[in-house]
């Protein structure tokens, strides 16, 4: 089995959700997965409707209105050296509101998979919203 076929993107539609085709977010998922070196993992990723992302916001940020991306960490950057003899890391959960998004719903998948991954654009000088450029634009390239 190559890298991409031991990725699993678990991907759901919350309740009011207007995406119906998600296979381009999971695609984009894995494809990142494989360029940050997670060669094994499983990933939650849920496209939701704006009232779902308004309270979760408000419940986890203290901001009780939708915004575009909410990413939820489990195992984290550890997920990079994970033991192969064992069960997969869970990287975590990838949230995404269509209704709030000023950008692509490809490249909020991938923004939200660096941040399970430890990267914090809010605390680097540029490398994580470089990064994430970068493989949008080599995953769309493909």
């Amino acid at each position: 089995m190559g890298r991409r076929d031991l990725i699993e993107v678990e991907a759901r539609l919350g309740d009011g959700a207007r995406v119906t085709d998600l296979a381009p977010l999971v695609e984009h998922v894995t494809f990142a997965c494989a360029q940050v070196g997670v060669e094994r993992a499983t990933v939650g990723l849920v496209v939701v409707s704006p009232a779902e992302m308004a309270a979760i916001n408000g419940e986890h940020r203290g901001k009780p209105e939708p915004t575009d991306v909410l990413s939820f960490p489990v195992d984290g950057p550890e997920a990079r050296d994970w033991p192969l003899d064992g069960p997969p890391p869970e990287l975590g959960d990838i949230l995404i509101c269509p209704e709030a998004a000023e950008e692509p719903l490809t490249t909020l998948a991938v923004h939200g998979l660096l941040h399970l991954v430890g990267y914090d654009h809010e605390a680097d000088d540029g490398e994580m919203l470089a990064l994430q450029d970068d493989i949008v634009h080599a995953a769309e390239a493909r």
